[in-house]
């Protein structure tokens, strides 16, 4: 405030602003820009207030006006250059339209033309020229640099349109943004990035990284010996890369390897969707059913990872699969803690896709009935083509199902330590509030996916649906009038926030109720000086998020939520001769529309026995590279992913 004014004059003084400002729209409400900046009552005392909390504002999507087209068609590699055209190789993909210009800079995202490989630096791809337009963009070749851009920005695009549908709402990435901090939250992609085999989201740089590699000498499938290979052009890579982007956005502190679990929930909830990604082109699914004769499990296409990486590595085949492997010993993939990340991440992935082809079989068994006479047995031969399509079309509709489960799930997940039994709970209890009647039992499929391959969640009495539902505060918490949906003030649309100072407002409402004293316990927080900390100090609470959740029902139905995370960072010293550490506790807090509090996903950080299981893991052979040591202190690593995929890409070979 100008010096010599007090607080009380500084909010008259923006009162009447705001007063006039309102008359002049016509309307009884303040502008959305209002306290951007101004600190909350007790900000910076009590609590903190993360700057990922206004980052939903800055990272906002492209707003269609009137006269705008639906959508942009581009062409696209289905799954990569060595798909057969028949099989679907190349399909046009609708992309949310919005304008692009020469530079090629969306509002989300933007393309580096450097190729690290050589120190070249192409052109870049103009989507709004009239030709390009008329052609559906660049024809699909490995051998164009610009088809390369167009490939990754439509791919990306795909996915966060994705993730928008489930949760209703606009989503932010979880880093920083690429340019001056008053510009748009942008992602910058890198479809040449370096030349190596390998591939990464980096938090620190805003960016995903795709490298290139000559293959070699014996490869499989329709590759080249020693010819060039760009991950760009891997639909499953890079899906699964800015998957990783989104879910850094969607939870801050994810990227924070804290056990086993961890990079394996990031690692395996990646490769979900870019396997359920495949379902979403027609001619592709057609193809691979028709191939299998109905049986989702043996088709490849559909459930491989990557199949061109693997092919020109020495893998001789795609990197991964939901699918065990027949005839091996010990085919049936089970939950093994020591396991290597993307290893264990396939233990994840293979217990959703067995729920999937469950849920699948279940659907579709009339039908194969009607196709047989009733005898359920296909005969020889080709599928008939009207019973081919109902399978491909089922199959379509059931894979944006799982995949929109396994998204909105990411909401009722802990802010922190994910583990992959609390990813369960997260599910069902997500997918019980929308859909209480599961006439089709998916929740129940989900559960014996999960105890077959031995996931277990912790605390939990019975593998029952009940017993696995997340429960409401183990104490009651006052409904929090300021932040019912009465109170909440949004721009046009339940998913777009007011504004940055909206948002610190929310946080700053939040921040009185984590602050509580009396709250603490059921929120994993401590309070200082609690005699449980010992020797150890805890920072302030820290609101991580806030934001709206708008979810839509098979049957129609809509449900509102205000999604929230807390965290707080507890400073253990170093015991018996070990360095100090950084442990976090925190919860996630889900709020009705009437301000009721109904979850409060916690982790607490009094929790000696998981501050152990965290000590042990960063001191393992996996987790020291997770955990360096800088200064006598162990800290999370900055960049977990090139790491993680260093020399592997999408896991060991």
């Amino acid at each position: 405030m100008p010096e010599g004014e007090s607080q009380a004059q500084a909010s008259t003084t923006q009162a009447a602003a705001a007063q006039a400002q309102s008359r002049e729209y016509g309307t009884a409400l303040t502008p959305p820009v209002e306290r951007a900046t101004r600190l909350e009552p007790a900000e910076g005392q009590r609590y903190t207030i993360a700057a990922g909390v206004t980052r939903a504002y800055k990272g906002r999507p492209y707003e269609r006006e009137a006269a705008d087209p639906i959508h942009r068609p581009l062409r696209i590699f289905t799954i990569d250059p060595t798909v057969p055209a028949l099989e679907g190789a190349i399909a046009v993909v609708n992309v949310p339209y919005e304008p692009l210009g020469p530079e090629f800079r969306s509002c989300l995202f933007e393309i580096d033309r450097q190729d690290g490989g050589n120190s070249a630096e192409y052109g870049t791809v103009d989507l709004d020229d009239r030709t390009v337009l008329l052609t559906h963009g660049r024809a699909p070749s490995p051998s164009d640099p610009l088809f390369h851009q167009q490939m990754v920005y439509a791919v990306c695009s795909l996915v966060y349109a994705s993730f928008k549908s489930a949760l209703g709402r606009h989503l932010a990435w979880g880093c920083k943004g690429s340019g001056p901090d008053d510009a748009p939250l942008r992602l910058r992609l890198r479809p040449y990035a370096f030349l190596q085999e390998n591939a990464y989201y980096d938090k620190e740089k805003s960016e995903l990284a795709f490298g290139y590699f000559r293959a070699q000498s014996k490869v499989s499938g329709r590759n080249l010996p020693h010819g060039f290979v760009f991950t760009s052009l891997s639909h499953d890579v890079v899906a699964h890369e800015v998957t990783h982007a989104l879910l850094d956005g969607l939870r801050a502190k994810f990227t924070v390897m804290s056990g086993p679990d961890a990079p394996a929930f990031h690692e395996g909830f990646a490769d979900l969707v870019a396997i359920f990604q495949h379902f979403s082109y027609d001619k592709v699914v057609e193809s691979a059913l028709g191939k299998a004769r109905g049986r989702i499990a043996d088709a490849g296409l559909l459930t491989e990872l990557a199949g061109q990486f693997g092919q020109t590595v020495g893998v001789g085949q795609a990197l991964r699969s939901p699918i065990d492997v027949k005839g091996s010993s010990g085919a049936r993939r089970v939950y093994d803690p020591t396991l290597e990340a993307h290893e264990l991440g396939s233990v994840l992935v293979s217990a959703v896709f067995d729920a999937f082809m469950t849920i699948f079989n279940r659907k579709t068994a009339r039908y194969v009935r009607l196709a047989t006479n009733g005898t359920g047995v296909l005969p020889a031969g080709e599928l008939p083509v009207q019973l081919k399509a109902i399978l491909a079309g089922a199959a379509s509709k059931l894979a944006s199902q799982f995949l929109t489960i396994c998204i909105r799930a990411v909401d009722y997940c802990p802010p922190v330590d994910i583990e992959l039994g609390e990813f369960l709970r997260a599910v069902i209890t997500a997918d019980r509030d929308l859909v209480p009647d599961d006439t089709w039992s998916y929740r129940e499929a989900w559960i014996d996916a999960f105890r077959d391959r031995e996931i277990y969640p912790r605390g939990v009495q019975f593998l029952s649906e009940d017993a696995l539902l997340w429960q409401p505060p183990m104490k009651e918490i006052r409904p929090v009038t300021g932040l019912t949906f009465a109170a909440l003030r949004f721009e046009g649309d339940p998913g777009r926030p007011a504004g940055p100072g909206e948002l610190r407002r929310q946080a700053g409402v939040l921040g009185q109720i984590v602050s509580d004293p009396s709250n603490a316990e059921c929120l994993g927080l401590a309070q200082l000086g609690d005699r449980r900390l010992g020797a150890d100090e805890v920072d302030l609470p820290r609101v991580q998020s806030i934001r709206s959740s708008r979810r839509v029902g098979p049957d129609g139905q809509v449900v509102f939520d205000l999604v929230t995370e807390v965290t707080q960072v507890r400073r253990v010293r170093g015991r018996d001769g070990q360095p100090d550490v950084d442990f976090i506790g925190g919860a996630t807090v889900i709020i009705g529309p009437d301000g009721g509090i109904r979850y409060t996903i916690s982790k607490s950080v009094l929790n000696e026995e998981r501050l152990k299981r965290q000590s042990d893991f960063a001191a393992s052979s996996r987790g020291q590279r997770l955990w360096p040591s800088e200064n006598g202190r162990l800290g999370p690593s900055r960049r977990p992913f090139e790491l993680l995929h260093q020399g592997r890409l999408l896991g060991p070979r």
